[in-house]
């Protein structure tokens, strides 16, 4: 099996999740690029602005920004990023450089 190219520890619920023997999970590639990008969008406080707001104009203008700030990262095919707003969630989705598609809701 080849080395990861990327490695993290997994996050859920804001805490590193442990195994069954209090060990740290990890995740890699595909996942770690995932996960990345999730936590730069929520560290971005572009969703915090969108939190009771009514006006799709001011909505479309953030998830275009987010859509931005998503293809600023390197591992991300430029022109792949899309963000799609459901009820109570935001979808995001994208193409790496080298894993093809993430997807992940927010």
């Amino acid at each position: 099996m080849a080395e990861p190219k990327y490695q993290d520890l997994l996050i859920v619920n804001n805490d590193i999740a442990l195994d069954s023997l209090g060990v740290p999970m990890g995740i890699s590639d595909r996942a770690s690029v995932a996960q990345d990008i999730k936590h730069m969008i929520r560290e971005s406080g572009l969703l915090v602005e969108l939190v009771g707001e009514r006006q799709s104009d001011k909505w479309a203008l953030n998830l275009s920004r987010l859509e931005n700030l998503v293809e600023s990262d390197s591992r991300i095919e430029p022109g792949t990023a899309r963000l799609s707003r459901d009820v109570g969630e935001v979808l995001v989705t994208a193409t790496t450089v080298d894993f093809k598609d993430i997807e992940f809701t927010l």
